[in-house]
């Protein structure tokens, strides 16, 4: 037997509302299976199974709020024993006056119809009043969910700078080849398959964690090295509030599969509609400021991660190169790094190893 419990997607997070169950009794499940959907103070999460089995019993009901660690299913393992549930008979519906279409509409978002009010003859719900609750209710909720989110992040960064002792370097990287690479690299690509430059410097952030495995960890009573390379990538949110989704495997993959990630999950990102995994895996944080952005961002490490790196915006500075002064295109990195763990000497040389990989993107 498998207790399934309400994971933690996050330093800030103490509890969730299940939304809604994926699967039902008797189902089999294996890892990566959705089994529910829950709502928290970063969105609509959807929760993933890590375990391999047969699905015996839902232990909370879809509404219900539950704090991080209660069992909310239990699941037998392939080899046990594997008993079979009949799932609870439908209640019949009620007799409010709608068009079939409604009804469905209604039905498919989980509404009581019997809560609008119908514009047809004689008061008939039609499909058009169903649209319309349906976005006034989802508007309400965006906003309820960007005020949550601003929330979190202002408790999850009040924790961090009560409890995690910072301390911040910075250096100015030359993009003069990582640019003109990037352009050869895109030449021959269509529009929607070009490489942005924030892909270059997720691989290279990636790349420099495994040269340098105590910045890549988290700090759980004490420092614990993860081996795998998990760059969260700080997202911002159309209402307000920032989100941080994994991009996992990152060092193994191609800028190609970065972009084509990163592609994927930053509009669900905004729409907050990401996998628990996505949410909890980090181990490690990059923020970028883009084009048009501050030169400089010092950054607030997410606990329980021990570092993060902030890129400014691109700025064009004199630079002197074999004896003559040249304009290049520079970016500042700034490691925010935890003192529990590091110090100034491997976070400097972690930034000078960004800053080769960045400056000789070739060998990347």
């Amino acid at each position: 037997m498998i207790e399934f419990r309400m994971p933690s997607l996050g330093a800030d997070m103490e509890d969730g509302t299940l939304t809604a169950w994926r699967l039902k009794p008797g189902d089999k499940v294996k890892r990566g299976d959705i089994i529910a959907d829950v709502e928290t103070q970063k969105g609509l999460i959807e929760i993933e199974i890590f375990d391999e089995g047969t699905l015996e019993k839902l232990l909370i009901k879809e509404g219900e709020k539950v704090k991080v660690g209660t069992v909310i299913a239990i699941l037998n393992q392939i080899n046990g024993e594997e008993k079979q549930k009949t799932e609870e008979p439908k209640k019949s519906g009620n007799s409010t006056k709608s068009s079939p279409l409604a009804r469905r509409m209604a039905e498919e978002n989980k509404i009581d119809i019997s809560t609008i009010k119908g514009s047809g003859e004689g008061g008939v719900i039609m499909k058009e009043d169903v649209e319309k609750f349906i976005e006034k209710k989802n508007l309400a909720k965006s906003e309820k969910l960007g005020e949550n989110m601003r929330l979190a992040v202002a408790a999850a960064m009040t924790k961090s700078n009560r409890e995690i002792p910072h301390y911040y370097l910075e250096i100015s990287i030359n993009l003069n080849r990582a640019i003109s690479w990037l352009e050869e690299y895109n030449k021959n690509k269509a529009l929607e398959n070009r490489v942005l430059m924030i892909a270059l410097l997720l691989k290279a952030v990636a790349r420099s964690l495994r040269q340098f495995p105590d910045l890549n960890a988290v700090w759980e009573n004490g420092v614990v090295r993860k081996n795998q390379v998990h760059v969260g990538l700080a997202v911002s949110l159309h209402e307000g509030g920032l989100i941080v989704p994994a991009i996992h495997e990152t060092d193994k993959k191609s800028i190609d599969e970065i972009m084509e990630t990163l592609n994927d999950v930053i509009p669900r990102a905004r729409l907050k509609k990401l996998k628990s995994s996505e949410l909890s895996d980090s181990t490690f944080t990059v923020t970028s400021l883009g084009d048009g952005g501050a030169e400089k961002v010092f950054g607030i490490i997410y606990p329980p991660q021990v570092a993060l790196v902030g890129f400014g915006s691109i700025s064009q500075q004199a630079r002197v190169s074999n004896g003559k002064i040249e304009i290049c295109p520079v970016i500042t990195a700034v490691l925010a790094g935890d003192h529990r763990v590091t110090d100034g000497h491997t976070g400097s040389r972690f930034l000078s190893c960004l800053k080769g990989h960045l400056e000789n993107p070739e060998e990347i």
